[in-house]
This record gives structure tokens, sequence and C-alpha cells, in this order.
């Protein structure tokens, strides 16, 4: 977020001093304050957003106006803070860093959120796809859906693949990938020491916001490479408790596919408003049946009730392929 001179703070004001003098030359004034000074000067440093220069030399204008002359944004973020007390106080600066990260809960690549999706694919369609995949995997799954959407194919299902296969990424490799981007795009913002990101369920988010055909074209592909893999992917992009999001034909549709049985399993502990979507689009004779069947359900493993929500799920997706049904796409359809 781009900060307005109007809206910082005094604290804020000497954090994009800081900024601007760069580590070598600030770290001899933090001799001269206390512990609990530099912690919070740093913490202003890690949640500092974009300062336009002009804003910059207004701040500094009595001592320093022309020390941003060639930047077009000066920028904190943790890496900067993290730089910082590294050269004022070595391992004791890591320390400090380690203890604000885990409080201020700065999201890793967040300076891209601001890019539209055709500049992201612009930036992005030249790097590995693995780092294409870990700058996605932290996105909010309707941009990477886009962003997704508007590579190569090819590059699609290398980036597919890698984001559901993603674990865990190391601290300092988020570190070196955003100092790099940091280099080519000239401000940007570091994470927290919080790593896990990536797996099927990211994926999944991102194809239920991107168009159906982008959706199945990375599930083909992925499917080639992965058939399990991309099962699993399958399986979070519509859940059972999704059926609230469907239109009366579509549940009844559906209601026409499954076997009663099945569907009573499934529906055992289900939420009110889930129950009540379908025994709506239920005839009266049948919805007394399935509510007179759940009552009668005694204790089921959760394995089986999971198992038969997977078969509606499945059906639901089919009916879909079929074109008999559509399933809307977009936040609120992420697993």
């Amino acid at each position: 977020m781009i900060m307005k001179i109007d809206e910082l703070t005094r604290a804020q004001r000497a954090a994009a001093v800081v900024v601007v003098l760069g580590p070598e030359v600030a770290a001899p004034i933090l001799e001269h304050l206390n512990d609990d000074e530099v912690e919070q000067l740093a913490l202003e440093i890690a949640t500092l957003g974009e300062v336009p220069s002009e804003q910059v030399r207004s701040i500094l204008e009595d001592f320093y106006e022309e020390a941003v002359a060639h930047r077009e944004l000066v920028q904190g973020g943790v890496l900067h803070a993290r730089r910082l007390l590294r050269r004022w106080r070595g391992d004791r600066g890591d320390e400090i860093i380690d203890r604000l990260v885990s409080t201020v809960h700065i999201a890793p690549f967040n300076f891209l959120r601001h890019h539209d999706s055709d500049q992201l694919v612009q930036y992005l369609q030249e790097e590995h796809p693995q780092t294409i995949a870990l700058v996605l995997a932290y996105l909010p799954p309707k941009h990477a859906a886009s962003v997704l959407a508007g590579l190569e194919p090819e590059v699609q299902r290398e980036v597919a693949l890698r984001v559901a296969t993603m674990d865990r990424t190391a601290p300092e490799v988020i570190e070196r990938v955003e100092a790099a981007m940091q280099s080519r795009l000239g401000a940007a913002r570091t994470p927290e020491e919080l790593t896990k990101k990536g797996g099927v369920r990211d994926l999944a988010a991102m194809l239920n916001n991107s168009d159906r055909g982008t959706e199945r074209a990375i599930l083909v592909d992925l499917e080639s490479a992965d058939a399990e893999l991309a099962e699993q992917v399958r399986a979070l992009m519509f859940v059972f408790e999704d059926i609230v999001s469907l239109d009366d034909r579509a549940i009844q549709a559906l209601l026409r596919r499954v076997e009663m049985k099945q569907l009573t399993l499934a529906m055992k502990g289900v939420r009110p408003d889930v129950r009540d979507a379908i025994l709506r689009n239920m005839s009266d004779r049948a919805a007394l049946t399935l509510q007179e069947e759940l009552d009668l359900l005694g204790p089921v493993r959760i394995k089986d009730v999971e198992s038969a929500q997977s078969e509606v799920v499945r059906v639901v997706r089919q009916l879909e392929d079929e074109g008999i049904i559509i399933i809307s796409r977009g936040e609120g359809m992420i697993a």
C-alpha cells in the first residue's frame, strides 16, 4: 500500500529516513538507541508501506534533499530491517527480527499484490516454473488464477504440478527470491518466517477461480503427469458443502443421479443449510423418507461419510462436464 505523508506517524517517518540511509549508514545511528527503541524502529521498517519519492524528499528536505532523487519509491520490509539489525548487532539483530515477524504476520510476496495480472504475467513468464509456483502459492487465489490463466499452456502445466506438490520452503529461499525481485522491480516486501505454503489445496483454490477452459487444460495435463495428484485436486475443488451454492435446478439434477442410500450417508452431520438445500428440492414424500433414514442412521465412521460425499462431488463434476449444470466460480467457491 502506498503511504500518504499526512498519514505517516513520527515513527513511520523515522523508519522512512532509515530506509533511505541504508544499513551501512543507519547502523551507527542505532548505537544511540536502547533495545526497546531499536525494536520499535525495526517494527516500523518491517511494516512500512510504499512512500513515493516526492513525499520522502518532503520528510528529508531539511538535511537530505537529494538522497532519493534516483528512486521512484522507498519501501521497507522485513529483509531491509533484518539487514540493518544484522549490521548493528549481528545475531542479536536476527533474534529481534525473528520475534517481530512472529507477531506482525507480513505475507510473503505481499508487494506483488498491487500489480495487476497482466503485469505479473509479463514479469513472471520468463521465470522458472518453481519460482512462479512459489509466488502464486502466496497470492490470493483469484489473483493467482488470473496469472495462471495468462501463462503459456506448457508453463501452466509445470506450474500447476509444482504448486500441487509444494510443501515447505526454506525461509532463506523465499528471501533470495524476493531479493532478486526487489532488484528487478525496484520495490519489494519480504516475508515473515512462515514458509508452509502450496499443495493441492492451494492449486484447487486457484482452479476454482479459473475459467473452465484453463481449469480443464491444467487438470488434463496434471492427470497425465500424476493421476492420483490430479484426483486429490479435483476432490478439493468442489466440496460437498458447496451444494448450497448450486441453484435449485442443478440440485434437482444431482438428486436424480445419486442413490438414496449414498445421499443419506453423505448428509450425516452436515450443516443445517446444506440439509435444507437438499430437502427443499425433493418431493414431500422423498424428503420425508430421507429424513427418516437419517434419523435411523446410527453412528458411522467419518471415513465412510467422506467417501459418500466424495462420490456426490464426483457426480456434480460429471454433470458440469456434460453441460447439465453450471458451477459458479469466484471467491465464494474456494475449497
